[in-house]
């Protein structure tokens, strides 16, 4: 069999996995920007590594803890606690509370070293298809780079991105490179949200 058509057909298994495969979809125009002015928070999810650092307290800091499936961390003296779904610094005021029961006045840091919660997929065309890690600002070209970028039978003016949304309906979005390059459709190169799939075909 044929590289070529090795790879059609892992991609459209990969789109038959994920569940994006569908027919005479209607295109949308990028959807609007948000608002200008202060982002919201990063919210802790499953699978991503903190770094928990007590101050001058090294046998009660964490250089790496990976927050488990549940959404708990373990840690010392406190054992486990919630930490999906909180701010670092809204942990930080957990620990610090717990901690305070046999630490006088603890000064906890909380970082976020690996993000793990977040990924969108890019599919297709590119030289390294599967999962990419969402990163804060990620755009459609950003991802591409991430996955190493279009191949050499890539469509680079027939991107896709597929969003679906939280109540099951699903949107599908186009890019062209080209018209980006041009400067013709900027709006294009869209902000990418947790979950969106990018297809480049052939």
């Amino acid at each position: 069999m044929q590289p070529r058509v090795l790879r059609r057909l892992t991609f459209v298994g990969c789109l038959l996995a994920l569940g994006v495969v569908a027919c005479g979809r209607a295109v949308q125009p990028p959807p609007p920007e948000p608002a200008g002015g202060e982002k919201a928070p990063y919210s802790i999810g499953p699978s991503d590594i903190l770094a928990i650092t007590v101050w001058k307290n090294p046998e009660l800091s964490l250089p790496q803890v990976p927050v488990r499936p549940d959404g708990r961390i373990s840690a010392p003296l406190v054992n486990d606690v919630q930490a999906a779904g909180l701010t670092t610094e809204q942990l930080k005021q957990v620990l610090t509370e717990k901690l305070a029961e046999y630490v006088t006045a603890p000064e906890v840091t909380v970082v976020v070293v690996q993000i793990n919660s977040r990924k969108v997929f890019v599919l297709g065309e590119v030289l390294r298809p599967g999962p990419v890690p969402l990163v804060q600002d990620m755009r459609v070209l950003d991802a591409i780079s991430w996955a190493g970028g279009f191949s050499t039978f890539a469509d680079k003016n027939g991107v896709k991105v597929i969003r679906r949304a939280p109540s099951g309906g699903v949107t599908e979005y186009s890019f062209s490179y080209g018209d980006f390059v041009m400067g013709t459709k900027d709006e294009a190169n869209m902000l990418l949200e947790n979950g969106d799939t990018i297809v480049v075909k052939d």
